[in-house]
């Protein structure tokens, strides 16, 4: 999609406009301010289209690279989240193993259980066997369910999460902004095309009406231009 209006075509636009204000010279002075206005007009429109192309192009850049910081976390926060399932499963297992001491009654398998834990799950674990769940029928069904059941993992996928969904947001708001300078330039090129045609017209009613309907599209884009945030750093 084409991001701004090209200045080999503005300068082209300018040059015949040059030429038909020259002619119209020539046939009489009363239509030189007309001529004058157009020119201004074309200028006007030469300038804040370079701007609105510029901050498209930008503002285009800042999305692309906004989303794909957000593809990046998302997938940071995937890994993060398999690697805190296998961490749960391994934890699990362990726990098995010592409960399965426990009910054989075998101290020794016990403590070799106990020492083959993640270092992390032994606080929850130990946290556990101070409820007395041998004897308390209020205590938890295992290490797991404590509050010092603690797997980084799962917090590094959930600040990924975080990350990624604040990033999504700022590259969708980025690009909703680049197309919005689009459309404003869509807007000047149809100011161009209406000021650059009025010269062709001999009837001054004619051109008196272009400009004014191009200038009404002017203010309007420009209005639209005011209300944009400006290009990104």
């Amino acid at each position: 999609m084409p991001e701004g209006l090209s200045t080999p075509e503005i300068g082209k636009e300018i040059a015949e406009h040059r030429k038909h204000a020259e002619a119209s010279r020539e046939g009489g002075g009363h239509d030189r301010w007309l001529s004058i206005v157009e020119a201004m007009l074309l200028s006007l429109v030469a300038v804040l289209a370079a701007y609105s192309g510029y901050a498209a192009a930008k503002w285009g850049t800042q999305s692309s690279v906004t989303l794909a910081t957000a593809s990046a976390e998302r997938a940071k926060a995937n890994r993060a989240d398999l690697e805190a399932i296998v961490t749960r499963t391994l934890d699990s297992a362990s726990f098995n193993a010592w409960f399965t001491a426990f009910t054989a009654r075998d101290a020794n398998a016990q403590r070799l259980a106990e020492r083959r834990m993640r270092p992390g799950y032994r606080p929850a674990f130990k946290a556990w066997l101070a409820t007395d769940p041998a004897h308390n029928p209020n205590a938890p069904a295992g290490p797991s369910y404590m509050p010092q059941y603690v797997i980084p993992q799962e917090a590094a996928a959930k600040a990924h999460d975080l990350r990624a969904t604040a990033a999504f947001a700022e590259g969708a708001h980025a690009g909703s902004t680049a197309d919005k300078y689009i459309r404003d330039t869509v807007f000047l090129a149809t100011v161009l095309f209406l000021v650059g045609i009025s010269g062709h017209f001999r009837v001054r009613q004619a051109r008196i009406a272009l400009i004014a309907v191009g200038g009404a599209l002017l203010v309007f884009a420009v209005i639209q231009l005011l209300g944009l945030p400006g290009p990104p750093a």
